[in-house]
């Protein structure tokens, strides 16, 4: 990024690693902790390893408490009584409500994952202001912001290199998608805090990320339009109309044509913006009958095969005819209420199976969130790295 001051590791697993030399040369900081212990491990030794006269670790600055962000604090806590981890003051508040969110998916997460890595997190020192730290000649100044993604998102700008790393605040799920989080007006006011400081360098905790919403000006841009959207939704829900009726209007602002460069951007947080403005603005009961009644897969399968009388030969054909028009949501669920009913059929398992890794193959690059809930509903795993060394961290009793 800043050549021989910061370094970016991509690829050791879902998150991003960021290392920054202070000015001194005697101290290295880390941006967030990644998922686990072993890929902390993996990533830092892999930068020793490229450089072995870097500084020792002393400071670790979170961005938020997301698992993907702090799982591998174990391992950077066990390089020494050096390392201090700053983070917000409302650190406990998001693992409260992110807690839920890391079980039942082990299979992309992997079976080493311990609840534990999340659980028992805490930093050092914490922050509930704008403050400014000084790291071995270095300044950072650490600017908690009011939403986006988490209630306690930290935002740190580092003006010697004019770089700035803004965790997730603008991951286009606007929270991850099986909790109740994320925050649209917080968001606006975050992208705010970008724009007045108009950084050189914009650096989110994932590379698509950064990719995506890679500028200060393009953001300002993209912010009116997501101010559109977000009033247009609230108009749906206010007029009854269902969340599946929003989608199908297509929202495009009418000026967006004026500014080209954030038609895609828009486009990737269009679906899930919409998906979390009606999820906090709807109750249980919603304006298309769903959350009335409590009709169960089995009751479904019921429907093909008794009321419909589907036969399983039936129920194949029709499933793949599903999956050769592309329409791989409708065949998962298809398959998964005809497994209901025939539950032994082979054939409807591997259709079912097909369908899901279709699912997984469309969404691998934008929607990670659906890969996640994907992976798990045919069990397939994520390949986990593999590490010659011991990992250090993993244990359930490490400090």
């Amino acid at each position: 990024m800043v050549p021989g001051k910061i370094f970016n590791l991509s690829g050791f697993e879902f998150t991003e690693y960021y290392f920054i030399v202070s000015e001194d040369g005697k101290e290295l900081v880390s941006i967030d902790a990644g998922t686990r212990p072993d890929a902390a491990q993996a990533a830092y030794e892999f930068l020793r390893h490229r450089f072995p006269d870097l500084p020792p670790l002393t400071t670790v600055f979170v961005t938020h408490s997301h698992w993907d962000h702090i799982g591998g604090h174990r391992y950077f806590h066990d390089l020494g009584p050096q390392v201090k981890f700053y983070a917000r003051d409302n650190y406990r508040q998001e693992l409260e409500i992110v807690r839920p969110g890391t079980r039942g998916f082990r299979y992309f997460f992997g079976n080493d994952f311990k609840d534990d890595f999340i659980s028992d997190f805490k930093p050092d020192i914490t922050v509930g202001k704008r403050t400014e730290v000084t790291v071995g000649g270095t300044r950072f100044a650490l600017i908690p912001v009011p939403g986006g993604e988490t209630v306690d998102g930290l935002f740190i700008h580092v003006p010697e290199h004019d770089t700035l790393f803004v965790g997730d605040f603008i991951m286009p799920y606007i929270g991850a998608p099986f909790v109740e989080e994320g925050d649209i007006p917080g968001l606006l006011a975050a992208i705010d805090v970008v724009v007045s400081l108009n950084p050189k360098h914009l650096l989110h905790g994932h590379e698509p990320l950064t990719r995506i919403w890679s500028t200060g000006g393009m953001l300002a841009k993209l912010k009116i339009h997501l101010e559109w959207l977000y009033q247009e939704t609230l108009k749906g829900t206010w007029n009854g109309m269902s969340r599946a009726a929003i989608h199908h209007q297509n929202l495009m602002p009418p000026f967006i044509h004026q500014n080209p460069e954030v038609h895609f951007p828009f486009l990737v947080m269009r679906e899930n913006v919409i998906n979390r403005i009606y999820d906090q603005n709807v109750g249980y009961w919603q304006p298309d009958l769903q959350g009335m009644d409590h009709l169960s897969q089995e009751e479904f399968g019921l429907l093909l095969t008794h009321y419909l009388e589907r036969s399983e030969q039936q129920l194949v054909s029709a499933i793949e005819n599903m999956l050769e028009s592309g329409d791989h949501a409708l065949a998962a669920c298809t398959t998964t209420w005809a497994l209901t009913q025939y539950p032994s059929s082979a054939k409807l398992q591997e259709l079912r199976k097909v369908a899901f890794l279709k699912l997984k193959e469309k969404y691998q690059e934008l929607n990670p969130f659906k890969v996640i809930v994907y992976s798990e509903a045919i069990q397939h795993g994520t390949p986990q790295l593999q590490h010659a060394l011991h990992n250090k961290g993993m244990e359930a009793d490490a400090p």
